[in-house]
This record gives structure tokens, sequence and C-alpha cells, in this order.
């Protein structure tokens, strides 16, 4: 079993603090995410969408793969040098699932589909008509905010309580009546 250092005041909130600040961070990406997809579903101007698909492709996978792993990383190391441990809790251990399933959906799943989505914008821009983007790129634009504030949530009201039961000190029986 790995054992660590419970971690001083300062260092905890500081480590606290790149968590939060990571998870926005990746829930911004999401947002804008989202926002670039919804214009380019929703637009009649073709340049328009092109622009918005392309841009996803720019600055959406990389920053947010990182924002992922650096909230994953701090997490870890929260729940390591706290009393929370990383599966000690309900709460916490879910958001460990979640902080390594997400990442993992963003390199093998989303990361295809946005690199599918920019080639479509590419030939949208050069006057393609058939060159249509896939609305499922919706999909993402939903669930990932949505988990992420499920997450927030976790953390803020700390649900479920310990996954085991602390142990309790055996009673001692004596043999009554042999």
């Amino acid at each position: 079993m790995i054992t660590i250092r419970k971690l001083s005041g300062r260092v905890r909130k500081a480590v606290l603090l790149l968590h939060i600040l990571s998870a926005a961070v990746w829930l911004g990406i999401d947002l804008a995410l989202g926002i670039l997809v919804a214009v380019s579903l929703s637009t009649e101007d073709t340049a328009t969408a092109a622009t918005a698909i392309q841009s996803i492709d720019i600055f959406a996978i990389w920053p947010m793969f990182g924002a992922s792993a650096v909230c994953m990383i701090s997490g870890v190391v929260l729940g390591l040098g706290s009393k929370y441990g990383l599966v000690k809790y309900w709460w916490v251990a879910i958001k460990l699932f979640m902080n390594i399933g997400m990442p993992l959906l963003i390199a093998f799943a989303l990361r295809p589909g946005v690199n599918e989505a920019a080639e479509i914008g590419k030939r949208m821009m050069a006057g393609d008509p058939t060159a249509v983007i896939p609305s499922g790129l919706m999909h993402p634009v939903v669930v990932a905010p949505t988990l992420l504030l499920f997450a927030y949530i976790l953390s803020v009201f700390k649900p479920w309580g310990r996954i085991r039961k602390a142990a309790q000190p055996a009673k001692n029986h004596e043999l009554v009546g042999v």
C-alpha cells in the first residue's frame, strides 16, 4: 500500500488551488468547444461554420487533455496526502474514475472526431457542397461539462460516506453455560 505523509497546510492549499484552477480551465475549454460546435451547426454562413469547426482542432484537444492531466495528478496528490485517500470515500473514488476515463475519451474518441470535423471545415472553406458537419459533435459538448459539473458537486457535498466502514475492535466473547 502506498503511504504518503500528510500535506502541510500551505502545500495542501497550493495543490488544492492547482486542482481547482485546472478543473476550471478544463470546464472553460469544454464550454468554448460547445459554443464553437453550436455555432458551426446553427449558422447558415458556410465560412463561419467552417472557421468555427476548424478552430476546435486548434485549441480543444491538447489544452483540454493537459488541463485534465493536471487535474488528475493534483487530485491524486490531494487524495494521497489527506484524510480522504484515493479509495476511502465514494465521492473521491468516483471522481478518480471519471478523471481517468475522461482524458482517455478525449485522446481516443474526441480527437479523431475533431480531426475529421476540421477536415470537413477545410472542405467547406474550399466550397465543397458535400462537406457537412456531423451532428454527433454535440454529444461530447453536452456530456463532458455535465460530468465536470457532477465532479464539482461531489467535491462540495462529499456524498455517500466511506467505501468500507472502519474496522471495529473485536469483542471478547466468553463461553457461557458450557
